[in-house]
């Protein structure tokens, strides 16, 4: 008897997260030798757990899973939810009971950390109680920070978004070259500065803007922040500066909480905001010159418009090839990046253990960071260059991007 196959979505989306989602659905509908129906959890592990889940077959039928794979966002819509660390709780048993009224014999969770938290307690149930259910995870996040993988779907796409981005910025404002000013770019990123990083790319030339990046990785001090900007106004009139949302003096404190009072999300992170208008606001105070800041927000996961050819086709591979995997019994894995040596760009994929994956953080590596802590290396800039090259062309209608919305 063939098994059916189940997808879901979790956590933050990216511009290509529903590509891998076509991965997986695409490839699977492509096997009907092989797999039964293909379904989809409506907001991820929490919605399948209420029995919401729909067909996947209808969007090929209808044509409309091509439309999915350049829209952005989550397409089966996400969630936060945290499985519990006691695999003898009751939400367990609860699920296979699930699992077993939708004749699941292949799980697919696109997602990042916490996602493959989800895959690796529920791949281990399974070992627990003899279930023979494949758990694969797909990976996904812009901030590039899961080990074990040279990078991650999403990040490409907004590498390609906050470097054209910040060039266009650094454009604007060089047009008052007589008078002096700072623009300060506040980029997605908690503990890792991958994203930050990828504003470098940005730069026309050497010295070019931004002229100072600061990343999580490390610490910040505000005073030899206003001797950098300080420094860097003596040699250019308008100085853009890009910082990691993440920042943070090195002993715990963020420098969002300077300004005010940080909450948590539902997995008890600090929800990070506002580091730029702190920033801007000491700059004004000691430096007395025009000064804004400028926070790009979710725009960096959620823009089609830059999306990168090389991300979005690695998203789609990622995901076929974790149906591959599944086909020959792996389980408790992730589908990980793996970059040849030399000078040429070419990629493979590779299931690994998730359990040496989850619950880790990969930092953008020291050596990649200059020694004052304002800069990255030209190392980062040819790791990082070939993942953001090539343009899509995204569906249109009126003038405006089609996408592709569940009903």
């Amino acid at each position: 008897m063939k098994k059916n196959v189940i997808v879901g979505q979790s956590g933050g989306p990216t511009a290509v997260i529903n590509a891998s989602l076509y991965g997986v659905v695409n490839e699977a509908l492509n096997r009907k030798d092989s797999f039964g129906a293909v379904f989809g959890m409506i907001n991820g592990i929490e919605g399948f757990a209420e029995g919401r889940v729909m067909d996947m077959e209808e969007l090929k039928r209808s044509g409309e899973l091509e439309l999915v794979k350049t829209t952005p966002g989550s397409y089966l819509g996400s969630c936060r939810y945290k499985l519990p660390k006691d695999l003898n709780d009751e939400v367990y048993p609860k699920l296979f009971e699930r699992f077993k009224e939708y004749d699941i014999g292949y799980f697919f969770y696109i997602g990042g950390n916490d996602s493959m938290d989800t895959v690796s307690k529920l791949s281990r149930y399974a070992e627990m109680v003899g279930s023979d259910i494949c758990f694969l995870g797909i990976p996904k996040t812009i901030d590039n920070d899961l080990v074990n993988t040279d990078h991650t779907p999403g990040f490409g796409s907004a590498a390609k978004y906050v470097a054209s981005t910040v060039r266009e910025i650094a454009v604007d404002a060089s047009v008052y070259d007589n008078k002096k000013s700072v623009t300060i770019v506040e980029i997605m990123g908690r503990h890792a500065g991958w994203l930050t990083a990828a504003s470098a790319l940005a730069r026309k030339f050497e010295g070019d803007n931004p002229v100072l990046i600061y990343l999580p990785e490390v610490a910040f001090d505000t005073e030899r922040f206003i001797q950098d900007v300080s420094a860097s106004l003596e040699k250019v009139s308008n100085v853009i500066v890009c910082i990691s949302e993440g920042i943070n003096d090195g002993k715990g404190t963020f420098i969002c909480e300077l300004a005010s009072e940080v909450g948590v999300d539902t997995f008890g992170h600090k929800m990070l905001t506002g580091s730029g208008k702190y920033l801007e606001n000491l700059i004004k105070d000691r430096l007395g010159v025009k000064v804004r800041s400028v926070e790009l927000n979710v725009s960096q996961r959620c823009s089609s418009a830059m999306l990168s050819a090389t991300d979005l086709q690695e998203a789609v591979d990622s995901g076929a090839y974790g149906v591959k995997c599944a086909l020959h019994g792996e389980s408790g894995k992730m589908i990980a990046f793996v970059r040849a040596d030399g000078e040429e760009y070419k990629l493979s994929y590779e299931a690994k253990d998730v359990n040496e994956i989850c619950n880790r953080e990969k930092g953008v590596p020291a050596g990649w960071i200059t020694k004052d802590g304002s800069d990255v290396s030209d190392e980062f800039i040819r790791y990082a260059k070939p993942l953001i090259q090539g343009e899509v062309q995204v569906p249109q209608q009126d003038g405006l991007p089609l996408f592709a919305y569940r009903k």
